[in-house]
């Protein structure tokens, strides 16, 4: 194995958490919840834990180790590796289109993060309180309309970005993360208490989970799959990146099955935060941007306790779009810090710098820019849809086909630290089920 010469995570817990955090973004709060009650319930979780074990798990180990071996950024550990194995340096396109993946990704997904700042001001001041849904709803439709508001806290996000990736792993990265994740897990159990205490607990658990077998059907499987692999920030450099700051005293399978564990209970928790209060309101439940940022907010807005309700569940949705953006910039940063002559800060700067320009450009295509299209699709759209359905599943495959023809067996096996037995199942999953289960996820997007 390389030698250990860069930043190192201090703890296996600062890891865990910043993994995790990584891998709880915003798809957790307002999408995994309700595909579970539309898709089967507990029927669906099954599938979805069938599926994150056969797929994600040996793709997440694969990432890990391979930054782990690299000790240092995607590119230059992909075509490192790839020499020392008498492999073609091509295979360091696989790092190169995960750093760009998360260059792309933070674009858009920093937009999102102001709209989630935005929202806690507004619950702050009484923006939602009293209002209607045709109100609420104008509410977001001016903010998307409005180039200047949208800039201003895409600007604020990125800010709150930079001044955590600038400080370096220990002291930004994982200082970070042991703070904004219990933070978010609190406020999580504080609203799952509302939630118990509103009489409609027993409605968001039998919509979640009453399990109906019936409903599980292809389509459900194929989805219960795609969760399972983009939910663990696979495929974007990120955990090849969080994979160079480990040490080798870290069991690799026992701490991604704490990651998935963290990520899956936090996406459920969240369910059963958010859906009573939907259902004592009388709303219907949804998913995506127009539960978080219409049904929610009018349900507040016209509540006992909502001012602070609201304030809690924005900040938490804040604190899951920041964990899961600070480590979008940190493989960028990384390539950066270590291929060129900047140091951390200024890696940052020119990173975040370029993040920002084209976040600009995303933003703009909701007013002033809509009628830009690529391939008939706005600039924003077109950024969501190249890297979830070409970007990252491409180069999950490309890291698990690595991972699988081109490491020395034994040397991974007891890397892994498991016996011959398991490793051979091991090596089955890694090296036909994963990949396959890829290559489903990637066609069905492309349908």
């Amino acid at each position: 194995m390389a030698k250990l010469a860069h930043a190192q995570w201090s703890s296996k817990m600062g890891f865990v958490l910043a993994a995790a955090g990584s891998a709880v973004g915003l798809g957790n709060i307002w999408r995994f919840s309700y595909m579970t009650g539309e898709s089967g319930g507990a029927a669906f979780v099954l599938v979805y834990l069938a599926c994150v074990t056969l797929v994600g798990l040996p793709i997440l180990v694969a990432e890990w180790m391979i930054g782990r071996r690299g000790q240092k950024n995607p590119i230059n550990t992909m075509a490192e590796l790839a020499s020392s194995h008498g492999r073609a340096r091509a295979w360091a396109s696989i790092g190169i289109s995960g750093v760009l993946a998360a260059f792309l990704i933070l674009s858009f997904y920093s937009v999102i993060g102001g709209w989630s700042l935005n929202y806690t001001l507004g619950s702050v001041i009484g923006t939602f309180d009293g209002q209607d849904a045709d109100t609420v709803g104008a509410i977001f439709g001016d903010l998307l309309d409005s180039p200047k508001t949208l800039l201003i806290w895409h600007t604020a996000f990125m800010l709150l970005v930079i001044g955590i990736v600038a400080r370096g792993v220990t002291k930004g990265l994982e200082a970070a993360s042991r703070i904004l994740m219990p933070a978010l897990i609190v406020l999580l159990l504080i609203l799952v208490g509302y939630g118990i205490a509103s009489g409609y607990f027993g409605e968001a658990l039998s919509f979640m989970f009453s399990p109906d077998w019936e409903a599980l059907n292809g389509g459900v499987v194929l989805a219960a799959m795609g969760q399972a692999f983009f939910t663990l920030s696979l495929g974007m450099g990120i955990m090849m990146a969080y994979g160079s700051y480990l040490g080798e005293d870290v069991n690799l399978i026992s701490t991604a099955r704490t990651v998935i564990i963290l990520d899956t209970a936090i996406a459920l928790l969240a369910g059963l935060a958010i859906f009573p209060i939907v259902f004592a309101n009388g709303l219907s439940a949804s998913e995506g941007p127009g539960l978080i940022f219409i049904t929610l907010p009018l349900a507040f807005g016209n509540m006992s306790g909502g001012t602070i309700l609201g304030l809690m569940f924005f900040l938490l949705l804040t604190f899951a779009a920041l964990t899961s953006a600070i480590s979008l910039l940190e493989p960028v940063v990384e390539t950066l810090e270590e291929r060129t002559s900047l140091s951390r800060i200024g890696a940052t700067l020119v990173s975040a710098i370029a993040v920002w320009l084209l976040g600009v450009a995303a933003l703009l295509s909701f007013n002033v820019w809509s009628d830009v299209l690529l391939f008939g699709l706005n600039i924003f759209d077109f950024l969501d849809t190249f890297t979830s359905k070409i970007l990252l599943p491409l180069t999950g495959l490309g890291a698990i086909i690595f991972f699988s023809l081109c490491l020395d067996k034994e040397e991974a096996r007891k890397e892994l630290r498991l016996d011959i037995y398991d490793f051979t199942l091991w090596n089955l999953l890694a090296k036909y089920v994963a990949p396959l289960g890829v290559i489903v996820v990637f066609l069905t997007g492309l349908i």
